[in-house]
């Protein structure tokens, strides 16, 4: 079907599909940069991941090497992507060009590459300290550890990375959101949990001490049900953090990927929408025992864009992907992840809510069920396929020409 009678279609239904592509185009899809290299990092370049707390599969050719082929294939991404884009770091990515730093000693200097870089892309940068693959995250605990001297080399990384997020804020003209995530816990069965999320308590209660202007940065606390390496007991769990971020007016990280796979996690946005002001939103799709595959067009990913949109509070939420897979084409992976993202805002910006909400005030609840049957069956490819053309990137057939041709003639020279 051609958009003039796609969206002639929709607008049956009380949908201004202009509208929604012009809204859509605004919106900011904040890119991690670990899925180009394996969540390496370039604190030692070529060296092999140590230190526990995250894992990754595959050996798919062509991964980037260093900061400037990393770049170039974000470059890539954002021509495959229409609409708003920020990049995500971790800490780990910092131009260490002049030599080593361990991540206690970090500065803003190490940033500077990065940010005069996001300012000729006409992109915003958000931000993540990085608590794992490092010799002090051996023991499985970074924040929550018993260990004086680990316990302190941690705050002190994350109380630099605050700084250092504020200072990216500051230059960038839009805040700098940095979420914390420590991939703190343990295998078997924990006889201390009130012990260790007491000593994370605390440790949080020394980061979060110094304010900052939340028009430079903002910070959000990730949750997590279970980790590898943390099956029985992981120290921030949801529970743990909604009551520290509630109780201290920060923010929470919702991740997909970090709940039992058979878990709504879209009936969480609503409750936790009604009394925060904002929330970081990472889009990921879990499967059994690993959190963060490459996000896809799927229903867990279609509801939760459907309740940021229903809850009146889209322009609240702050929203990032977060996977990385290294069994496959890389680019390739960055390119479906985004734009699955994407189509899912789409899909559900196009949903006739307001008739939606009258048949449910009215009762009338099979014709409420029967217009959600319909809203499957509309033409909502002619609608992306406009989209695309809207915001000069490709299709879906020519989108996966590009990242072939682009496998060809520059990731194959990567040995």
């Amino acid at each position: 079907m051609d958009f003039k009678s796609a969206k002639s279609e929709y607008s049956d239904f009380g949908v201004d599909v202009d509208k929604v592509l012009s809204e859509l185009e605004k919106i900011a899809i904040s890119v991690h940069c670990w899925q180009g290299d394996d969540v390496g990092g370039f604190e030692r370049p070529g060296a092999v991941l140590s230190g526990g707390g995250i894992q990754t599969t595959g050996n798919y050719p062509g991964k980037a090497r260093n900061i400037d082929e990393l770049r170039s294939d974000f470059e890539k991404i954002l021509t495959l992507d229409g609409g708003a884009h920020r990049i995500n770091l971790h800490a780990s990515y910092g131009d260490f060009s002049g030599g080593f730093v361990d991540r206690d000693k970090i500065e803003e200097k190490h940033f500077y590459s990065w940010i005069d870089w996001a300012k000729e892309k006409k992109i915003g940068i958000d931000f993540n300290g990085t608590f794992f693959s490092h010799p002090m995250a051996e023991s499985g605990f970074t924040l929550s550890s018993k260990d004086k001297t680990v316990r302190e080399f941690w705050i002190e990384h994350e109380k630099r990375c605050r700084r250092i997020a504020a200072y990216i804020g500051k230059n960038m003209g839009t805040p700098c959101i940095l979420d914390t995530w420590i991939p703190d816990g343990a295998k078997n069965i924990t006889a201390d949990k009130i012990g260790y999320r007491a000593v994370l308590k605390d440790s949080l209660d020394k980061i979060f001490k110094e304010k900052y202007d939340k028009r430079l940065m903002r910070d959000a606390l990730e949750t997590k049900l279970f980790g590898i390496g943390s099956e029985s007991f992981v120290v921030g769990s949801h529970e743990f953090y909604m009551n520290y971020a509630a109780r201290n007016s920060l923010m929470l990280c919702i991740d997909m990927g970090h709940f039992n796979i058979g878990e709504d996690v879209s009936d969480k946005l609503s409750s936790i929408l009604l009394f925060d002001d904002e929330v970081l939103m990472h889009i990921s799709r879990p499967l059994h025992w690993d959190s963060d595959h490459v996000v896809l067009f799927n229903d867990a990913v279609k509801s939760v864009a459907e309740e940021l949109v229903r809850s009146g509070k889209l322009t609240n939420v702050h929203i990032g992907l977060d996977f990385f897979d290294a069994s496959i084409n890389r680019i390739g992976a960055w390119a479906v992840g985004t734009r699955s993202t994407r189509k899912a805002l789409l899909f559900a910006m196009l949903e006739p809510l307001d008739t939606l909400i009258e048949l449910e005030q009215a009762g009338r609840e099979f014709e409420k069920m029967a217009l959600l049957e319909r809203q499957a069956t509309l033409p909502f490819g002619s609608v992306w396929k406009e989209y695309c053309r809207r915001t000069g990137v490709p299709d879906d057939d020519e989108m996966v020409k590009i990242v072939c041709d682009y496998e060809k003639k520059v990731l194959s020279g990567r040995k």
